[in-house]
């Protein structure tokens, strides 16, 4: 008994002379206080114990690395537009949607606005909520009849974005101010209901230069997401939601819309950039944007331009309009049945330093 009390005893007195010896060595010691005694000596070595902080990978998003590529035609232009000139250009680190914002996934949205609940508890950001009018963020589900001519769309008018069996669809009927609205309103949500410090970077629509790299999944220069340059899979099986011929819808396997998970995803882990539904993007329209904006993270801005920048083709389109490079447009206020859109946050961060696990999830 004496001896394992003296043992302890001892044990208890090296320890203690140990961390003596290494808080000398600077291996245990308060990181802060050489910070803090050259402060008050009236040095300048930043603001002390400021806490560190990492930026978490959010749900369902995928990291994107900053990368070089040719932004530009892949192919002939068909529609000889000239307004998809081949420019080198450098995108910075970025996270994007793995998939098209679903009809449930906007649904949620509606929700918290119409209950008044945009926090689910009390607040951690210092940020006043959003306003909202739910009266203008309604999608309008009239589309799938209007937006053809002698189309008989009642059952997906009814059933597409209330019924439980399209959840995981993409939603339309959508504007690409109603995509800005969502972005503001899934930026509060996270930061409101997180446990964070500091607030994460907002949710935005992509540029469409963001657009275009993350479409290519890491190719410089890819004619589909999935490279290309054919249509089929070695088994002969369509590799998106399109238009393969005139009159035919079918063959892909959905005659409108497919959920949002099907297909292949591209070399980052994205799906449907191709097909499915076109997508909104942050751009203003300009047939000459290539050569007006720079080669570092290019946009273009024009408050005075309605028409914004549509990527990607959907599922009533021809095979061009899947093309990565293929640039369309429509009016920001405008809402069809074949455009949607995603959602991309950036990414905070010296350039190039992007580490992220995709096995798990950054915990704040």
């Amino acid at each position: 008994m004496y001896k394992k009390m003296n043992s302890r005893y001892l044990t208890g007195v090296m320890v203690l002379a140990a961390s003596v010896l290494l808080q000398g060595c600077g291996l245990f010691g308060s990181k802060g206080s050489a910070s803090e005694k050259a402060n008050a000596s009236g040095e300048v070595t930043g603001v002390p114990n400021r806490s560190g902080w990492q930026q978490t990978l959010p749900h369902e998003m995928v990291p994107v690395k900053a990368g070089t590529f040719w932004m530009g035609q892949a192919d002939e232009d068909i529609a000889v537009s000239k307004s998809s000139l081949n420019k080198q250009v450098t995108i910075s680190e970025f996270y994007m949607d793995k998939y098209e914002v679903s009809n449930n996934k906007y649904r949620q949205f509606l929700e918290a606005v119409r209950m008044g609940e945009l926090a689910l508890s009390t607040p951690t950001t210092l940020k006043d909520p959003p306003q909202f009018n739910i009266d203008e963020l309604l999608p309008d589900t009239t589309v799938w009849s209007q937006s053809f001519t002698h189309h008989y769309g009642d059952p997906l008018m009814e059933y597409y974005f209330e019924h439980p069996a399209f959840d995981d669809y993409p939603v339309v009927g959508i504007s690409w101010e109603q995509a800005k609205k969502f972005c503001e309103w899934k930026t509060y949500h996270m930061n409101a209901n997180d446990k964070s410090e500091y607030d994460m970077p907002r949710f935005r629509l992509p540029s469409e230069a963001e657009w275009e790299y993350a479409a290519k999944g890491g190719k410089e220069i890819a004619k589909y997401p999935w490279g290309g340059p054919y249509l089929k899979n070695r088994r002969g099986c369509l590799m998106a939601n399109f238009k393969p011929g005139r009159g035919n819808y079918i063959d892909d396997g959905f005659a409108y819309t497919a959920p949002v998970d099907t297909y292949a995803p591209n070399g980052f882990g994205i799906y449907n950039m191709s097909g499915n539904v076109a997508e909104w993007v942050e751009d203003a329209y300009n047939p000459a944007g290539s050569a007006l904006t720079w080669d570092l993270d290019p946009k273009y801005e024009d408050e005075n331009e309605s028409r914004k920048v549509v990527r990607g083709g959907s599922w009533k389109d021809i095979a061009h309009y899947l093309e990565t490079s293929t640039r369309t447009y429509e009016y920001q206020d405008v809402k069809t049945a074949h455009i949607g859109f995603r959602t991309v946050m950036t990414f905070i961060g010296r350039s190039g330093s992007m580490d992220v696990r995709a096995s798990r999830r950054r915990r704040r």
